[in-house]
Parts: structure tokens; C-alpha cells; sequence
């Protein structure tokens, strides 16, 4: 038996129990670089513990997804956050669940809008990296170090994802 999960817009105050939006909405922090340049800072909490570790940048490229898709598959990392940063103006799925006892609960569906990246807080089970178009390249920040840092999760009856009416 297949579930339907329709997909929202991305909002911070949607995401908020996941992790954190990152964008350039709202107006910079500070400018730099001789008045040439807004920062918008300090936008995600990184969060990394265990032995020898550390945040480090890596680049995914991900096959394109479409919708509907079949989520089968969930994953969380009990050692870090881990931030999805698109190198592309494009859309992409983001799939979470709240934890519902070591398991994951209900899953929620998101849509980016162009220009917007993510960080899941430690320990937040999530979908797989889920480009809407290729190519789906995405600087990935993450945890490096020792001890196991990947959970997964199979549904026994998949969930399909649909694009909000």
C-alpha cells in the first residue's frame, strides 16, 4: 500500500524543527568589501561531536529526481548536522520526519525555492538528496571523523510524494 504526502513551500517556521533555512532573505547582516557586498551571517548551526571530528565541504552530484516520487528510504546522522547548499538557481525536494520513538514519524514534503539551502539539525531523519533538475551538484557540509554516522531506514509501505495543488 502506497501513502500520499503532498509537498509545502520551504519557510523557516515550517522547517524550524528540522533545521535550518538557509537564504539571503531579509536584508544582510553586515556590508563588506567596500560597500559591495551584503553578508548574511551565521545562518546555520553546525553541530558535530565524537572523536576527531570536524565540519568539512564536500560536493555531491545527484541524479535528478521527479515528482511523484516513491520515498522508500529515510536516513539520519547521530553525529552531525548536515547542510545541502545548491550550485544551481534550481528547485530541489526536502523530505524530514519528526522522531517518533528511534523510528521516523509522518514524513513532510518541501520545495525549495531557487536560491535556498538547508541544514538538518543532528539526529533529524530525512530524505536523500533529491534534485529536481539536473544537474543536481550541491556543496554538502558536513561531519568528517571517526564513528558511525548514518542511520537508515526502509518503509515497509512507501510514501509517494505529489506536487501541492
Amino acid at each position: 500500500m502506497t501513502r500520499r504526502i503532498v509537498t509545502e513551500p520551504l519557510t523557516r517556521d515550517a522547517f524550524a524543527p528540522f533545521g535550518d533555512v538557509i537564504d539571503t532573505s531579509g536584508a544582510p547582516t553586515k556590508i563588506i568589501n567596500q560597500g559591495k557586498c551584503g553578508r548574511y551571517h551565521d545562518l546555520a548551526a553546525l553541530d558535530m561531536t565524537g572523536k576527531n571530528a570536524r565540519a568539512g565541504i564536500s560536493l555531491f552530484l545527484s541524479e535528478k529526481r521527479s515528482l511523484p516520487y516513491l520515498l522508500e528510504l529515510v536516513e539520519r546522522h547521530p553525529l552531525g548536522s548536515q547542510a545541502f547548499l545548491p550550485m544551481t538557481q534550481a528547485a530541489f525536494l526536502v523530505i524530514v520526519c519528526p522522531d517518533d520513538n528511534g523510528k521516523p514519524g509522518l514524513p513532510r514534503a518541501f520545495i525549495t525555492q531557487p536560491g535556498q539551502g538547508i541544514n538538518f539539525f543532528r539526529n533529524t531523519w530525512h530524505g536523500v538528496l533529491t534534485p529536481l533538475s539536473d544537474p543536481g551538484l550541491f556543496s554538502v557540509v558536513d561531519r568528517i571523523g571517526d564513528g558511525d554516522n548514518l542511520e537508515e531506514f526502509r518503509f515497509e509501505d512507501p510514501y509517494e510524494v505529489v506536487r501541492e495543488s
